[in-house]
């Protein structure tokens, strides 16, 4: 008889959508944003974007509601993900989320700090579909990752007005063709207790 509960330890859950944008299918990326808006984790609920794109001019810029969250994520989860991210002499911007749209024609995830406005748009939706890593499928990942992707065939960031360059890929996962831009949903991070 299978389980109905997964017998590892929550560690995190709520949302993490990204967007990595290319000017070229073999070329370098030009954006990276990571978008965080948790609900549940050790170092509370809030939001965290981590961004580095050629409109940073190719600088890591952390922005957030929850400081300990965004120290919290770096340790926990972005040390793996993209290590770039994890460096905590990087200031955390103190910034305002908000959010508009639906999963059927367009997503725009919005941040404003003081002296930034951000908007990281997700549009052109393919299927959802749902995500597991179990802890330790990955090799040397203890963390497993649940989570329902909604790919975007396009996507854009603007900062202050400026239009990051470049556009999402398609990318498989598993058997699925998906996208470098999908919005990440009812995300739960477990390790094993």
């Amino acid at each position: 008889m299978v389980s109905p509960t997964d017998p590892n330890e929550v560690r995190l859950t709520g949302e993490n959508s990204f967007i990595r944008l290319h000017t070229a299918a073999n070329g370098p990326m030009t954006t990276r944003a990571s978008h965080w808006r948790v609900l549940l984790s050790p170092g509370g609920p809030g939001h965290v974007l981590y961004l580095k794109s050629d409109a940073t001019d190719d600088q890591v810029r952390i922005y957030s509601d929850n400081i300990a969250l965004a120290r919290w994520l770096q340790d926990e989860i972005e040390s793996f993900l993209f290590p770039e991210f994890a460096d905590q002499s990087i200031q955390v911007i103190d910034a305002v989320f908000s959010r508009d749209g639906n999963a059927m024609t367009f997503w725009t995830e919005t941040v404003e700090s003081d002296e930034d406005t951000i908007a990281l748009t997700w549009y052109d939706f393919g299927e959802p579909f749902v995500i597991n890593i179990p802890p330790g499928a990955v090799e040397g990942r203890n963390l497993g990752v649940y989570s329902c992707f909604v790919p975007a065939r396009r996507a854009q960031l603007t900062l202050n007005g400026v239009v990051a360059s470049g556009q999402p890929l398609p990318e498989m996962r598993g058997d699925r063709t998906t996208s470098t831009a999908c919005l990440a949903w009812s995300e739960t991070w477990v390790r094993p207790y």
